[in-house]
């Protein structure tokens, strides 16, 4: 005898009681549950430029695509979760009781001791025995998809905006290498020596990275070097009218990706011909 129940309009059987599946009485699934699109969100943002000297001299704007505030907390994180998980580099290793030189021989006898029977001195009991369950070399890496660290890297650089300090290029200000110089120009901007700080410049001169290397709070970095770790972890973001150029241009709302388009054509390349392979070898 078969029963039937409905929820929210969704109607299923149960199986007979001989648990018997007939391909005919199975029937697809009359509700299906679509994926959930993905929506992005931006907000436009205008950031005074700073000259050298401290002093406003114009204006420009940053516009980046973010997750919403639903989901930005955890794209940021597994994206923070999967760069630190990659830069271990797996090498720790212990030796269990099968590895440890030694304990061949039986250490005393098994009766008339007193004491509890032992077979080895490998015995992970005793010091300088075996380790149980310690660790061995291994893998830390995982996988994340392009699309999805761009949009952690935008989401985190969209709420740090107010927190960001343009200044126009400087790297032709320093004659020759000084810290003090440098420290002096970051109070003019209103940053903190002593406080965290990130520099994105599209081109570093060597007087700007020797001026700066002494700071042990600041993080000197160009495009390639970005990275999700030291955004989130700077309490200033210091950039230039280029650097602000760039992040339009690639984590912007009009951000064109053209490494995408590239990538699904070779693809669409390599499948036609692996396809024209399997067709010959059929034949």
């Amino acid at each position: 005898m078969a029963a039937s129940f409905s929820l929210a309009s969704c109607s299923s059987s149960f199986l007979s009681s001989s648990f018997s599946i007939n391909s005919k009485s199975v029937r697809p699934n009359p509700c299906p549950i679509s994926p959930k699109p993905i929506s992005l969100t931006s907000q436009l943002s205008t950031l005074p430029i700073l000259s050298f000297t401290g002093e406003p001299v114009g204006e420009t704007y940053i516009n980046l695509k973010s997750a919403p505030p639903s989901t930005a907390r955890a794209v940021v994180h597994r994206a923070i979760i999967t760069d630190l998980q990659n830069k271990r580099r797996g090498t720790a290793s212990t030796l269990t009781r099968a590895e440890v030189r030694g304990g061949g021989r039986k250490p005393y006898p098994q009766k008339k001791t007193g004491g509890a029977r032992r077979g080895s001195q490998t015995t992970p009991l005793r010091p300088g025995g075996g380790v149980v369950f310690g660790p061995k070399p291994r893998d830390w890496s995982i996988k994340i998809n392009r699309k999805e660290k761009q949009l952690a890297i935008s989401t985190a650089l969209s709420s740090a905006v107010q927190n960001m300090v343009v200044v126009e290029d400087f790297g032709d200000k320093f004659e020759k290498p000084k810290t003090s110089e440098f420290t002096s120009a970051m109070r003019r901007w209103g940053v903190d020596p002593k406080e965290k700080s990130m520099f994105l410049l599209m081109e570093t001169a060597d007087n700007v990275r020797l001026s700066s290397r002494n700071i042990g709070t600041l993080k000197m970095l160009n495009p390639r070097t970005l990275n999700l770790f030291d955004i989130l972890n700077a309490d200033k973001l210091v950039l230039t009218p280029g650097a602000v150029d760039f992040l339009n241009g690639r984590y912007g709302v009009d951000a064109v990706e053209e490494e995408e388009e590239d990538g699904e054509s070779e693809e669409d390349g390599e499948y036609e011909q692996a396809e024209g392979e399997e067709g010959k070898e059929a034949e």
